[in-house]
């Protein structure tokens, strides 16, 4: 059972940036389980199934990200409640990693007949400001090995086919600062209200969707100071790659006026460019459909932002699918059915075995 993991690894905290922990620990899972683990230089995790004569056939690759939305001071304590697992990240994505680790010591116990090199990752850096960090170093090392990449990631009965694109910025705006009755110096705060208020009077289309969000927004010392600093945290996202660089360039420019009419400086750092577009995963989602079919799984298609962005720039064949049913991510009080994981790992394991018979071209 997937529950016999899952516990651990949602109560080993995995801040994105710090993952270590919980890197430390899948790797000892999977080193017990009998494989050969391997750590990469940014920090992901991964192990390489390659049977007697499938030396340099193209591998299919599953990854699911080992970091959460939770800072290190977060308490991360599971509990059950009526069949429920309860707790910060317990879903997202704790429960997409049990479920492979399940899956790896199924197919320890109980061998499939594997035509293909089949890798499995627990990646770094998914959320926030990571950036799909882990799964662009992955595709960045091993593009020419692989054959399909399947982001194991979100709630079962879900498949991601279309890889919603997004940029991020910090903006910091930098003034003099002083004491706001002895000094007339311009205000970096009053320049960020300036640009926030911009920002949001930019015309954002409907379709294709396309949204703009100010998600942090920080500054001044003291109610009797002028601010020197102030900055704010910026999300830009389409699913038209022409639609969010035009909107990209008129969001820079808001920023650079606020800047300027409120008289101070602006220092504007992208901290995020996860690639959108079509994750040509037709014939992946063939694959994903007859393994829901098989479980009696209601399946639908949606566009969203995961690892599986990062093989748009590789032409890679991609997917994101879901494991587990639950709800409430991204808050303290997420929830996992722990009854859903089992059936997923019987449709992730029978995807795996449908790519033997079908592999990806």
């Amino acid at each position: 059972m997937p529950l016999t993991y899952l516990k651990r690894i949602a109560q080993t905290p995995a801040p994105t940036f710090h993952e270590e922990r919980r890197a430390d620990l899948i790797a000892g899972l999977w080193t017990d389980l009998g494989y050969a683990v391997e750590r990469d230089a940014a920090g992901n995790v991964l192990t390489r199934i390659t049977p007697p004569g499938t030396e340099g056939l193209p591998a299919l690759l599953l990854a699911s990200h080992l970091d959460t939305v939770f800072d290190a001071d977060t308490d991360v304590t599971v509990r059950e409640e009526g069949g429920r697992l309860v707790g910060p990240g317990v879903g997202d994505n704790s429960a997409s990693l049990a479920v492979m680790t399940a899956l790896l010591r199924d197919l320890r116990e109980r061998p499939a007949a594997l035509r293909r090199p089949l890798w499995i990752a627990a990646n770094v850096g998914e959320e926030g400001l990571g950036d799909l960090r882990g799964a662009k170093h992955l595709l960045q090392a091993h593009r020419a090995q692989l054959g399909a990449f399947l982001a194991v990631d979100g709630y079962l009965g879900i498949a991601v086919t279309r890889a919603v694109g997004v940029r991020r910025y910090r903006a910091t705006f930098i003034g003099p600062g002083g004491h706001s009755w002895g000094d007339q110096a311009p205000s970096a705060l009053h320049a960020l209200g300036r640009a926030i208020s911009a920002l949001y009077a930019l015309y954002l289309p409907t379709s294709p969707r396309t949204t703009l969000n100010v998600g942090v927004a920080t500054g001044g010392t003291s109610v009797n100071s002028i601010a020197g600093t102030a900055e704010l945290l910026l999300d830009l996202r389409s699913l038209d790659g022409e639609v969010l660089g035009d909107l990209d360039r008129r969001a820079v420019a808001a920023m650079h006026a606020a800047a300027r009419e409120a008289g101070v400086k602006l220092h504007l750092e992208r901290v995020g460019d996860r690639p959108g577009g079509d994750l040509r995963g037709e014939a992946l989602l063939e694959l994903v459909r007859e393994a829901s079919r098989e479980g009696r799984i209601d399946l639908r298609v949606a566009s969203s932002s995961t690892d599986a962005n990062a093989a748009v720039p590789h032409d890679l064949p991609a997917l994101a699918a879901g494991v587990y049913r639950g709800g409430n991510a991204h808050r303290t009080d997420e929830w996992v059915q722990a009854s859903s994981l089992t059936p997923g790992l019987k449709f992730l394991r029978r995807v795996v075995e449908l790519y033997q018979r079908r592999p990806v071209r």
